[in-house]
């Protein structure tokens, strides 16, 4: 009797509304996969049969209750089966085109390498209470002085380290006016990216003028990695990256065992969620959160300096363009875990990769497409709101009593 109990309840967790729904996900997304190549099914039926079939479990999870998984269901079923429509209009050229997979890989972590290490910082900063809106800045500082330390130092590495030091000194003003001064640390954000933006553009206006950053400036090179470059399709998509996108994958790996299976991390969770607790069992509160905003600014400006001395190897005002603030999209989309802001940090630089080569189809929507990456965002954003919960104390000043 027992175990036939046991093999019903098996068979009901097996079919639960959840299980359902990402059954479900997963369906729309194979209806739109198979158009494109390499199996690039030329007729649309196959794929609206599937559509409709992600659509329908998508309504009985909703009946169910799960509803934010079932709208997902349905979202992924009506997307699948009209991107599949439109792949099976598209000429296979074109697709082909677009469509590389290895080199979607390869272009969506380079795309995602910048937003890593400013999630990163975000994640450092407010598991210890602050709120950090000024990672956008903090990169854009990493940006300049990065290019301007390796141009001056004639070594990339001595431009990550000005850079570094850029970005926490930025962050340094940052934890002044929100640790000890107690200003509105949003306000207080939004201040620092706008001196970022005024510092760095008159700065490179002085140095470098219309001419621009010169051509031959030290980059930080790429890494091969051995055995695995020469394999077919991961040779081409992770065998050779920048040595700035290991170190990011690394830090994610690092993060999270500093952050939970170490006592300092646990230290820094605490006065990010209880910090009179914290100061009373002696813990240094003021301590810990300008640490931790130091810290943040110093990840910050690494993904700034990627982007000049690893990435392009040249500087443009407002070169960031708005990824820092997709950087804090991604910590709370992450829920405030290095894991969750590796996978979103991907998936916003695979939307990247992909904008990049959608004007194949239509050139004239090419500044459309651009914008993916950011519609994207909102969208991710706004369907977590509720369901993720951040660090209890972020964005309260603490008095010490």
């Amino acid at each position: 009797m027992t175990g036939a109990v046991a093999t019903a309840e098996a068979e009901r967790s097996a079919l639960s509304p959840r299980t359902v729904a990402w059954a479900a996900i997963a369906v729309g997304i194979v209806a739109w996969f198979i158009t494109l190549p390499p199996a690039l099914v030329r007729t649309a039926v196959p794929s609206i049969v599937l559509g409709v079939a992600a659509v329908g479990a998508g309504a009985w999870v909703i009946g169910q209750g799960e509803k934010r998984l079932g709208w997902g269901a349905i979202a992924a079923g009506v997307i699948g089966g009209a991107g599949a429509i439109a792949a099976t209009r598209s000429g296979t050229g074109h697709l082909e085109d677009v469509v590389t997979w290895s080199a979607l890989v390869a272009a969506m972590l380079r795309f995602a390498t910048p937003l890593i290490f400013g999630a990163l910082g975000g994640i450092v900063s407010e598991r210890s209470g602050v709120v950090n809106i000024g990672i956008e800045g903090m990169m854009l500082m990493g940006c300049y002085f990065g290019i301007v330390g390796a141009d001056v130092g004639g070594s990339w590495v001595v431009g990550l380290l000005v850079a570094m030091a850029a970005g926490g000194v930025l962050a340094l003003v940052h934890a002044v006016f929100s640790v000890t001064l107690r200003a509105d640390q949003i306000v207080g954000g939004v201040a620092i990216n706008l001196l970022a933006l005024g510092i760095t553009g008159y700065l490179f206006v002085d140095r470098y003028g219309d001419q621009g950053t010169p051509d031959n400036i030290s980059r930080v090179p790429d890494v091969s990695l051995p055995g695995i470059k020469d394999i077919s399709f991961v040779g081409d998509a992770v065998g050779r990256a920048n040595l700035l996108t290991w170190l990011a994958v690394l830090l994610v790996i690092a993060l999270a065992v500093f952050l939970f299976r170490t006592p300092a991390g646990l230290r820094l969770r605490s006065v990010g969620e209880h910090p009179r607790a914290a100061e009373t069992v002696g813990l240094s509160v003021i301590r810990t959160r300008y640490l931790a905003v130091v810290a943040s600014g110093v990840l910050a400006a690494l993904g700034g300096a990627y982007l000049s001395i690893g990435f392009l190897g040249s500087f443009n005002q407002n070169l960031t363009a708005g990824r820092g603030y997709i950087a804090l999209a991604v910590v709370i989309c992450g829920r405030w875990r290095p894991g969750g802001a590796l996978a979103f940090a991907c998936l916003f630089g695979f939307s990247s990769a992909i904008a990049q080569r959608l004007p194949t189809f239509s050139e004239s929507g090419a500044t459309l497409f651009q914008a993916l990456p950011y519609v994207l965002t909102i969208i991710a954003v706004a369907g977590v709101i509720g369901r993720s919960r951040p660090p209890a104390a972020v964005g309260q000043p603490y008095t010490r009593e």
